[in-house]
């Protein structure tokens, strides 16, 4: 008999876990030995985090980033063919979102692995349902390009979409969150509607949406908070 695959969510950066993740998901978690993992050092934190005899040293871990060759995906799913279930973790929120996890996840699909989605929180949805605007249509696009030119042609090709009803979802990392936000205060139009919702779930949480023209007027700091975009 086969495992299967378990998506685990985890917290979005703090170290309340107790109120995003349900205790049902931790106590599916304690009990996996076999982990998919974007990153092994904040896989085995957030393991210890929820359970501080978490047998570390008892179980596996394979790393899946944009560094892992695809053959190696092949290997990692090994456990779960032989019966034993595997855990995909991300770096923050759900695995497979913004996230490399989709690759093991449609390799289990072929598979005929049964794979499960566990509840967690998603910074991309609860950004996007407390931003008021397009719940209905709307796309997420990742993280924009890096160079000035050509991150400004790209949220000028995302305002058009937004500007025909379709809400736009993207990111950025932290450290270039104050050049994204300037960004979009000089390429946009004044009208154009704007949620900045910025470190969800967190103390420091604070997500709203104003016109373009409004955010003018009071210009974020967002360095080196976790921001998510969504704009209309």
């Amino acid at each position: 008999m086969k495992g299967r695959i378990y998506l685990i969510p985890v917290t979005l950066g703090g170290d309340d876990f107790l109120s995003v993740i349900p205790e049902k998901v931790i106590g599916i978690t304690r009990q996996l030995r076999y982990f998919v993992v974007e990153d092994i050092r904040s896989a085995r934190r957030f393991l210890r985090l929820i359970d501080r005899e978490f047998p570390i040293n008892d179980s596996v871990f394979y790393e899946l980033n944009e560094h892992t060759f695809e053959s190696d995906i092949e290997h990692y799913i090994e456990p779960a063919l032989n019966g034993s279930d595997i855990g995909v973790i991300s770096e923050a929120g759900l695995p497979g979102i913004a996230d490399p996890g989709a690759g093991i996840i449609a390799l289990a699909h072929q598979k005929g692995i049964k794979v499960t989605p566990l509840s967690g929180p998603s910074s991309i949805i609860l950004a996007l349902i407390s931003s008021g605007l397009n719940g209905q249509n709307f796309t997420f696009n990742g993280y924009l390009p890096v160079k000035p030119a050509e991150r400004s042609a790209k949220l000028s090709e995302l305002e058009k979409k937004a500007g025909e009803g379709f809400a736009q979802i993207f990111m950025e990392t932290p450290y270039r969150n104050q050049s994204m936000v300037e960004s979009i205060l000089a390429t946009c139009r004044n009208d154009t509607l704007l949620c900045i919702a910025a470190d969800i779930t967190l103390p420091t949480e604070s997500i709203r949406t104003m016109r373009i023209s409004d955010w003018k007027k009071s210009l974020p700091l967002l360095n080196n908070k976790l921001v998510v975009y969504v704009m209309q």
